[in-house]
């Protein structure tokens, strides 16, 4: 309880520090809004083309493009360190939180709001509102959805920019992950044979953050559900595992360079 009552404490802070300059904070939010309707443009006029890829039309990418693009938003609002961790690793800017008598990663990655997150997080729900699925019970799973993809994403970021305890600075490889995800997410499933499919199941976990969410929204499944919520957990799970692990190297590393 306390440690919920901290956090939302650093939110608010973080809130009002990123709008301490209110023309910059709404320029931000208002250029990602309008850059994710242009993005998104080229998707329809690609349906309006070929209509129908195996299934998947352009009501359907609606709802994929807006669950994905929410997920995106709520981790770069509420934990936007997760996005440069291994930059806070390798810098060793993690002294800083290693000195405060909480929960050094939940600490680290909530410390940081990126404003332009609250475009994404509210473009997701009028593409969701766009996309002819709309109805009151289906806003209930998309919310669900959208946290657990988020959860997914935050998990897989802090997961791949965590291995900076071993390998020093990984900016390009996480860059490349984390677009390799946001690529990947977007993409119909159903446009990948069962060996891709394990991939974005598993080492780019790309699917439970698009395919599979939209796939929830769209019609009630408890199978499905599973899938995300053993998805969450489990990324989840081996995200902050990894950290811990690599947190007791740097704790030996730090010091050694504190001596000398």
């Amino acid at each position: 309880m306390t440690e919920l009552k901290i956090l939302l404490a650093i939110w608010k802070t973080n809130l009002l520090s990123a709008m301490e300059y209110r023309a910059a904070f709404l320029t931000q939010v208002i250029g990602m809004l309008a850059n994710n309707f242009i993005y998104f443009a080229i998707w329809i006029i690609f349906f309006d083309k070929f209509k129908d890829v195996r299934g998947w039309g352009v009501n359907d990418m609606y709802v994929t493009f807006g669950v994905l693009a929410s997920a995106f938003g709520i981790v770069s609002l509420l934990f936007g360190n997760a996005f440069t961790l291994s930059d806070i690793i390798s810098k060793g800017r993690l002294d800083y939180y290693l000195s405060l008598p909480r929960p050094v990663l939940l600490h680290t990655v909530s410390s940081r709001t990126i404003a332009s997150g609250l475009g994404d997080f509210i473009y997701g729900f009028i593409s969701y509102g766009m996309s002819g699925y709309f109805s009151w019970d289906g806003l209930v799973r998309y919310v669900l959805a959208m946290l657990l993809a988020a959860t997914v994403f935050g998990a897989f970021l802090i997961l791949t920019q965590s291995l900076a305890f071993w390998f020093g600075t990984m900016s390009n490889l996480s860059g490349l992950m984390l677009n390799a995800m946001l690529t990947f997410g977007i993409y119909p499933i159903t446009l990948f044979d069962s060996y891709a499919k394990l991939i974005l199941f598993t080492l780019i976990p790309a699917a439970l953050m698009g395919a599979v969410p939209a796939e929830f929204i769209r019609a009630f499944s408890w199978q499905v559900l599973g899938e995300l919520l053993l998805g969450a957990t489990g990324f989840l799970a081996l995200a902050i595992f990894i950290f811990h692990k690599g947190l007791r190297r740097y704790e030996s590393g730090s010091a050694i360079q504190i001596e000398i």
